[in-house]
């Protein structure tokens, strides 16, 4: 009994580890940040992300990908403004890319007031249609 339960766990192992498909990889974004500096009545907000698990073409010796995300701020209210900012970013290099890094950089006028705010990076691979989502909270004011 015990090495048929045996078996019958090796064999669930080995069909679980061969279900996807060689290259399907999900899109993953990772290493949020978000900073808030007060300039004067405003405010600029920078943010990072980083995204890996895009599709690349190789075309004419390169690897293309495109990527686009917009970004919400969620204020300390609870309160969540869509698409405060939007990007679409082409890369090309010789080498096939592990990750790509997701920079945005925005002002917020004197109607935002001192706070934990959060952003939230809505990435979509332009090449496969897949999306991530991540976070990053950040302080304004002090």
């Amino acid at each position: 009994m015990k090495t048929a339960a045996a078996a019958l766990f090796i064999i669930l192992i080995m069909f679980s580890g061969c279900s996807k498909k060689q290259g399907d990889v999900n899109l993953t974004a990772f290493s949020s940040e978000a900073f808030a500096y007060g300039m004067g009545d405003s405010s600029e907000v920078d943010g990072t992300t980083r995204v890996k698990g895009f599709q690349q073409n190789q075309q004419n010796g390169f690897y293309m990908t495109t990527l686009a995300y917009n970004i919400d701020l969620v204020t300390p209210s609870g309160d969540t403004v869509r698409s405060i900012t939007s990007r679409v970013v082409d890369k090309r290099q010789k080498e096939k890319m592990g990750d790509v890094q997701l920079d945005t950089q925005f002002d917020l006028g004197p109607k935002y007031k001192k706070g934990k705010y959060k952003l939230i990076y809505n990435i979509t691979d332009k090449l496969s249609g897949k999306t991530a989502v991540a976070s990053a909270d950040f302080d304004l004011g002090d």
